[in-house]
């Protein structure tokens, strides 16, 4: 581990530890919540990264369908917030943190002022575990505070509850319920990346332009960072097998990384761009897209392809894309004729 990862892991585990007390106590009931009185509401998670803001789609779905009448305020980091939420008609303001505070330290204390200023009716920390969310909640002025996490003595009967995109959903679910919203029990939106009938037009066309546009398309994605990152010879085999498998009868072509690298030295055919709601846009005129964990793991199952979610690790539970015919594979436990037998059942429905 580099010298930098050190302090930032130590950084994190400091500030978890300062800030870990605040908001833990029990959700205090006061009276009961009318829903068409909730008009502001921030929706606190100060992350930089594509996967993670992505991932904070369904609560935003949810606090739009629980208070249809509300505009909603996004504190985040970085600047692809807009991008990624472009099409949410009821966000109104984009809080970012910027990326890297201390070189930035005006407007890092700008933001946090914005915050301060601001009268919401109800702030709603997304990740329990961001010291700088649960600041935030503790920061802002509103009547409703949510700091992400559940009383100590409660548990959630829901066996997808581990996932990042859904917990926080859950359990904001519970705390509004404590003050006498009825509790849901449909299953948590998918994630969404909202893209226009335009969008997956221009996609289409730029995918036709580089694969057959008579045949079906698998799109691959052979990145990810750190330990996530599969090795050359691992994606070679699962390649070779993908192609004696399905050439004949699909386009096989490979998404490209901001690093513009490829693991399979550029065999396939390939779509590079810098541009998210382009990629997601051709990524929506495939039949299936298999990749590590990743950003654009995630940017795929938001638009609504059915994703093979490739996990080394143990955190499949937690980031496995869901929805529209998705899954994780855990590839410890797994080979390639596995994975081209999900493949089959995927593309066969």
């Amino acid at each position: 581990m580099s010298n930098l990862k050190k302090v930032n892991v130590f950084r994190r585990n400091l500030m978890r530890n300062l800030t870990k007390g605040i908001g833990r106590s029990d959700v205090q009931k006061s009276g009961q919540i009318d829903k068409s009185e909730i008009k502001k509401v921030l929706i606190s998670r100060p992350n930089k990264r594509l996967g993670n803001l992505l991932l904070i789609t369904p609560l935003v779905q949810e606090v739009t369908q629980t208070f249809p009448n509300c505009k909603i305020d996004l504190f985040v980091k970085g600047g692809l917030a807009p991008i990624v939420f472009e099409n949410y008609g009821n966000i109104d303001k984009i809080i970012s943190l910027p990326k890297k505070p201390f070189k930035e330290l005006i407007q890092y204390l700008k933001v946090w002022t914005l915050i301060k200023k601001q009268n919401y009716d109800m702030v709603i920390n997304v990740d329990q575990n961001s010291s700088s969310g649960r600041l935030a909640v503790k920061f802002s002025n509103a009547k409703y505070k949510f700091f992400g996490d559940l009383p100590e003595n409660v548990h959630l009967p829901y066996e997808d509850y581990d996932h990042i995109a859904k917990y926080p959903v859950y359990n904001l679910r519970y705390a509004l319920s404590q003050f006498g919203v009825e509790e849901k029990k449909d299953p948590v939106a998918l994630i969404d990346l909202k893209l226009s009938s335009e969008e997956i037009a221009k996609g289409k066309t730029i995918l036709n332009n580089i694969v057959d546009g008579n045949k079906k398309s698998i799109a691959i994605f052979t990145f990810a960072t750190g330990e996530k990152c599969y090795c050359v010879e691992w994606w070679e085999e699962f390649y070779t097998a993908l192609k004696k498998e399905y050439e004949a009868d699909y386009n096989i072509f490979e998404i490209l990384p901001v690093e513009n690298v490829s693991q399979i030295n550029f065999q396939a055919p390939s779509f590079y761009s810098k541009d998210v709601r382009e990629i997601g846009s051709v990524m929506a005129n495939t039949a299936v897209f298999i990749g590590a964990d990743s950003g654009i793991m995630h940017l795929a199952s938001a638009s609504k392809v059915p994703t093979v979610g490739l996990f080394s690790g143990a955190n499949v539970k937690k980031y496995e894309p869901y929805g529209n015919g998705s899954l994780g594979v855990d590839t410890n436990t797994n080979s390639v004729p596995d994975f081209i037998r999900i493949i089959d059942l995927i593309l066969k429905k």
